[in-house]
């Protein structure tokens, strides 16, 4: 898996994984050090081209850092 969108699917699908203990670290403008941090439990749907979240579509390109149980799983 290459790609945020891949790996967040396989994980919302695969029944071996927990969505719930997922961490996606992403570029958001303003915020401290511009970086922003949601927990997997936030995720509301997965788009082509966007994360759906309970406050707001994150594209996949401002994705860097996914973390499952404290492991890193992706990195940009």
């Amino acid at each position: 898996m290459t790609n945020p969108r891949e790996i967040l699917n396989n994980i919302k699908w695969n029944s071996e994984f927990d969505i719930n203990c997922v961490e996606v670290w992403y570029v958001h403008r303003g915020a401290l050090n511009d970086t922003k941090i949601i927990s997997g439990k936030e995720i509301v749907s997965l788009d082509k081209s966007f994360m759906y979240t309970k406050s707001a579509p994150i594209p996949y390109h401002r994705i860097f850092k996914i973390i499952y149980k404290k492991k890193v799983i992706f990195i940009r």
